[in-house]
Order: C-alpha cells, then sequence, then structure tokens
C-alpha cells in the first residue's frame, strides 16, 4: 500500500527535460513548497541526445567535407586526408557530456525536492511516485518524448539504431539507411554521408525537412541528392537477412542492403501509463487531453501540459517557452495568456533548411506574392564556394506585410532570425529594404528576393531609400 504525505505542495513538476527545467525556474522564484519528478537519467534530450551531439556531429561531417572545395581556393594535398571514426565520437561523448553536466547543475543542488522515480497522476491534485502518494495544489507535466520506433523493427536488435544510440556508437559502419526525412532524418543523412559512410534516405512523404513549399522542397532534394541516394514517396520496409550481418530495406522498387539503419520517424509523447485518463476528461486518439497553447493548461484543471509531450512543436525554444508559461501560470492565482513566438524552424544541413512564419502550404497563394533568389550567382556565396540553394519570401499582395518564408540556402538559419524579427514585428518589404545591407553578405541575397517582392507590390516613393534597385552586377549586388 502506497505512503500518503500529509503535505500539500504548491506544485509537483513531472518531468525534468528542457520544459521541465524552465518550468522550474520559474516555480523556485516563488515557492520551496515544489518537488521535480524524472524518471531515467537527468539532463535534457537536448543536451545528451538531441540538439547538441547531433551539431557535434554535424560539425566534424562540415569540417571533413570542406576538404572537396580546398582545389578550387588552389589548396592542395586535400586527397591524403583521413577521418578517424573513433575519435570524431569521442569528441562527441566528450563535449556532449560537459553539455549535460551544464544541466544536472540546476537539479543537483534541489537535494530532496528532486525525486528519480517513474510518476503515475492519481487525480488532478495527486501524483503517485516510489510508492508515495503526493498532494499539490497544481501539477505540471513535462515527460518529453522518444524516438519512435515500429514494433516491428524492434527484434533487428543491434543492426538499428535512433538518436538514442547514435552517439555512444563507438565505431559507425561501413554503409547506413536513415528512413525519415524530417528534420533530424535530413541532418544526420548528410552528415553520416560527409563522414565517409555509403549512406541511403528513405521517406514515405516527397516533401522533407518540414518543408511545404515544392519550390524550395525539390531544390533541396535535388542538392541532397548528389551527395546520397534519396528514395522519396514510397514506405520502406526493414527485412533482416537470413545468415548475413546486414538488413535489406525495400521501398517500392528500390532495395537496398545496409550494415545499420537509423530510424528517424519523429517522436512519440511520454504518456504511457501516466495517469492521463484520471483527470476525468476525453482523450483524443494520440491518448493526449486538450491544451490551451496560451496556457498550457488541460481544459479547467490545475494540470499543465508542456513541450515535446504535448506534441505540439517539438523544438527546444518552444519547450521552453512551454515551460515558462505552465511554470508561471502553476504558481498564479489567475491563468495569464501568452502570445506565442513566430514559428521558426532550422534543419543544420549544408545548404540550411528553414522555415519561418506561416508555412506555404497555409497560405492562400491568390492573396499572396512571392519574392525569389537563386544564390548560383551571389556575389559573397561565390566566394566562399557555397553558392547554391533558393530563399522564397511571401508577402501579403495588398499590404506588402511579410508572412512567411522557406528555404534551402547558404548560412540559411541567420537570415531565418532576421525574417523571424521582421515578421514578428508585422513588417512589410519596403520596411525590410530600408534596412541597411553590407557588401558583401549572404544577406544581399535575401535583399534580392525582396526587391524581386516589391516589383510585385505598388511602388514606394522615389525619396524612400527602400526603392534603391540592384546594380544588375554580379560583384555589387
Amino acid at each position: 500500500m502506497a505512503e500518503h504525505t500529509e503535505e500539500t505542495l504548491d506544485v509537483i513538476i513531472i518531468g525534468a527535460g528542457s520544459a521541465g527545467l524552465s518550468a522550474l525556474r520559474e516555480v523556485r522564484k516563488r515557492t520551496k513548497r515544489f518537488l521535480i519528478i524524472n524518471d531515467g537519467p537527468w539532463g535534457t534530450t537536448c543536451a545528451r541526445v538531441g540538439c547538441m551531439p547531433s551539431k557535434l556531429l554535424i560539425e566534424a561531417a562540415n569540417a571533413f567535407h570542406h576538404r572537396t572545395t580546398f582545389d578550387t581556393f588552389g589548396i592542395q594535398g586535400a586527397d591524403q586526408l583521413t577521418i578517424d571514426i573513433t575519435r570524431v565520437m569521442q569528441r562527441v561523448r566528450k563535449l556532449r557530456d560537459d553539455f549535460v553536466a551544464s544541466t544536472l547543475a540546476t537539479t543537483q543542488a534541489l537535494g530532496a525536492r528532486a525525486i528519480s522515480g517513474r510518476a503515475r497522476i492519481l487525480g488532478p491534485n495527486q501524483v503517485l511516485v516510489n510508492d508515495k502518494n503526493l498532494d499539490a495544489k497544481k501539477i505540471i507535466i513535462a515527460t518529453g518524448s522518444r524516438p519512435i520506433v515500429p514494433v516491428k523493427w524492434q527484434a533487428l536488435g543491434n543492426h538499428l539504431l535512433t538518436t538514442d544510440t547514435l552517439f555512444e556508437q563507438e565505431e559507425l559502419p561501413a554503409s547506413m539507411a536513415v528512413v525519415g526525412m524530417g528534420p533530424i532524418g535530413v541532418e544526420m543523412a548528410q552528415a553520416l554521408s560527409r563522414l565517409g559512410i555509403k549512406v541511403a534516405g528513405f521517406g514515405s512523404n516527397k516533401l522533407i525537412g518540414g518543408l511545404s513549399d515544392p519550390r524550395i522542397n525539390q531544390v533541396a532534394v535535388d542538392l541532397l541528392s548528389q551527395e546520397f541516394p534519396l528514395h522519396l514517396g514510397e514506405k520502406a520496409e526493414l527485412i533482416p537477412e537470413p545468415g548475413k550481418n546486414c538488413i535489406f530495406i525495400q521501398a517500392g522498387d528500390i532495395n537496398v542492403s545496409v550494415d545499420k539503419v537509423l530510424v528517424a520517424l519523429g517522436r512519440r509523447p511520454n504518456i504511457d501509463d501516466i495517469g492521463l485518463e484520471t483527470l476525468g476528461i476525453s482523450l483524443n486518439e494520440q491518448g493526449l487531453p486538450p491544451v490551451n497553447p496560451e496556457t498550457m493548461q488541460i481544459a479547467d484543471l490545475p494540470v499543465f501540459l508542456a513541450g515535446d509531450v504535448n506534441d505540439h512543436i517539438p523544438l527546444l525554444h518552444e519547450a521552453a517557452d512551454e515551460g515558462h508559461i505552465a511554470g508561471l501560470n502553476a504558481v498564479r492565482k489567475e491563468i495569464v495568456c501568452f502570445r506565442r513566438r513566430t514559428p521558426l524552424g532550422i534543419v543544420f544541413s549544408d545548404p540550411t533548411i528553414a522555415t519561418i512564419g506561416e508555412h506555404f502550404r497555409l497560405l492562400n497563394e491568390k492573396n499572396i506574392v512571392i519574392g525569389e533568389v537563386n544564390f548560383d550567382r551571389q556575389g559573397r556565396a561565390r566566394a566562399a564556394q557555397r553558392n547554391k540553394g533558393v530563399l522564397r519570401v511571401y508577402a501579403e499582395s495588398e499590404s506588402g506585410r511579410l508572412l512567411g518564408s522557406e528555404m534551402c540556402a547558404p548560412t540559411g538559419e541567420h537570415m531565418a532570425h532576421l525574417l523571424a524579427l521582421a515578421i514578428d514585428r508585422s513588417l512589410t518589404v519596403w520596411d525590410l529594404l530600408r534596412l541597411p545591407y553590407y557588401h558583401p553578405v549572404l544577406e544581399e541575397g535575401l535583399r534580392t528576393a525582396l526587391r524581386n517582392l516589391a516589383a510585385q507590390l505598388p511602388a514606394c516613393s522615389e525619396s524612400d531609400l527602400a526603392s534603391c534597385g540592384p546594380f544588375n552586377a554580379d560583384a555589387l549586388d
């Protein structure tokens, strides 16, 4: 029989990932009557198996890949360079562990207020953990997510990898397939290929990396296909080959044999047996309750669902925001609604894939104008041997207000942030053209797309510097 504690806490936080730690930051400022409970390793998905180790692998892969441009720069001897995968993976884990340690420091100082154990909700104000019933005025659920692996593939053993296991490998095989061409799949497939592994990419969707603009998607597919084969539009089946230490992959008419498979089919909320059904409200097909994205509150209950677990947008900055919202609302008498940030998604491929603001698929093409730039002839991009990719910007046809953008462009992560700022501030095409653009920078490519947009809108005053046009010379534009 579970022991029942007499104390009623102000807040119980279930989960110590990015959302849970963000909620903790706000809760502990306002009360000492709280607990944070975590099942499994502490240290956040981002630091342990997500954002940080993946970028460490990408940086190593891109550093090695740069040798392919050395001859163009007049640098000789590139064919003598080799890569030590063991050392690459050692560095990934070493720096990963440093990042994890920095997150652990947040909870290690909490002492008895941080509990390791599997929590189960018994009702809107009660949680069971380690055979103890705990009462709380508010509960925050931030249990995160885990990689999706189809049940029938789980028997493939060490032939199958996810991002939870990839970075623990001391060596990498000669050949791999990456199944799932969302953001993680695209990043890892290109990185593994650039590390010298024979890679094949598979995606049941013809759109990759979170893109919805068919023009940008085709550019991304064409560029990535120059580095490794991409098989899109057919569902992949994994079949072990009897007597052979490899996996056979079939997708439509495509048949490929590889040493290992990285499954990147997205992530599933960690809600198994957590007790959401005890809240007394209806759950959807995924077993999730209704959540207000402006408050993170579940229906009208004193319970909040924040971060990847709510299956909204699985990105660190979104999880941090949701934890912040849930943490503040959990210690307030009255619930506060928050205005959410401009949507921003970045895939750290080369060129960078990014989506900002409203996705192309959600826009009414009759009410928008589109500006475009191709980086093939862009001056700074050519100087750096990075002249590939396309960027498109969408604006309202009547007002010229910027609505969104999708791109597969060099260093697109920086232009994506500039566009997110502009969209958040409801700026127009003319507003952005009034900004200074230093020469030569890649952002001049963005300016070209904006000028292309402006040409489709009513002209501004001649005395307005937003009307300053191009030189129509590669060296100057």
